[in-house]
């Protein structure tokens, strides 16, 4: 399953979801993230949680989009070397 088709099924079957819930399990996503040295939480949930938001807050979207952006670039830039 490639990264495209694994973001697809995510975010099917988060829109499942309604969306206070969403709200409600993006925040939660990325509080427990940033709380990410403890043993079973960890760093990864800020990131899904950022996603989870960013379908339905728009500024959260354009921020994902652009994190996005500057790290495919410095991840292209990495490689060239």
């Amino acid at each position: 399953m490639t990264f495209r088709q694994k973001i697809k099924t995510f975010r099917e079957k988060v829109t499942r979801l309604p969306k206070p819930v969403r709200i409600l399990v993006g925040i939660l996503f990325v509080l427990c993230g940033l709380v990410g040295f403890l043993p079973i939480l960890g760093f990864w949930m800020v990131p899904v949680g950022l996603a989870v938001l960013a379908i339905d807050i728009p500024v959260v979207k354009k921020l994902v989009h652009r994190m996005m952006t500057a790290f495919n670039r410095w991840r292209r830039k990495r490689r060239e070397k």
